[in-house]
């Protein structure tokens, strides 16, 4: 009797103890190693859009590589090549080589027009990251990785360059 009357304190005890909260995503995530450029989507909307069914994106862990915790980075397990034992590569976990199929491009062309427009073209959500380059008497002028200039960074007109 001692031992029960113990027990269901310890439990009262325990149910009143304020819970940890559980480490929340961050607002923005960028995926930097995308061979078009890095994507940075908004973590939160998404999360807003499903309804907070984490379970839309992050799926259930797989035998080839167990999750080590609930709803962990999809860049933990699929990698950039594939590490041995995993079946889908990092792009192939968000779409197909063409982005005619897989996750994120599904899920792009399903969305309503009243919820907002998805995009659905490559560069729209793929980003070149403008990097330095080199420059010569006129100072450093910025490129895209692709060699292309940067959105906002001047131009290759006669004020610029001979």
């Amino acid at each position: 009797m001692r031992a029960l009357l113990a027990g269901l304190c310890c439990a009262a005890l325990a149910a009143q103890a304020p819970k940890t909260p559980a480490p929340s995503a961050p607002e923005t995530i960028t995926l930097r190693d995308a061979a078009l450029g890095a994507v940075t989507f908004n973590h939160k909307l998404h999360d807003q859009r499903t309804g907070g069914k984490c379970q839309t994106c992050h799926h259930a862990s797989k035998p080839e590589k167990p999750e080590t915790r609930p709803n962990q980075p999809c860049r933990d397990c699929h990698t950039k090549p594939p590490s041995a034992g995993m079946k889908t590569s990092r792009q192939a976990a968000f779409h197909n080589p063409t982005a005619q199929s897989g996750v994120c491009i599904d899920c792009h062309k399903k969305q309503p027009a009243a919820a907002g427009k998805a995009p659905l073209k490559c560069a729209e959500c793929h980003r070149k990251e403008a990097k330095p380059v080199a420059g010569g008497r006129y100072g450093q002028p910025w490129h895209s990785t692709a060699g292309v200039h940067a959105v906002g960074f001047g131009s290759h007109g006669a004020d610029s360059l001979p």
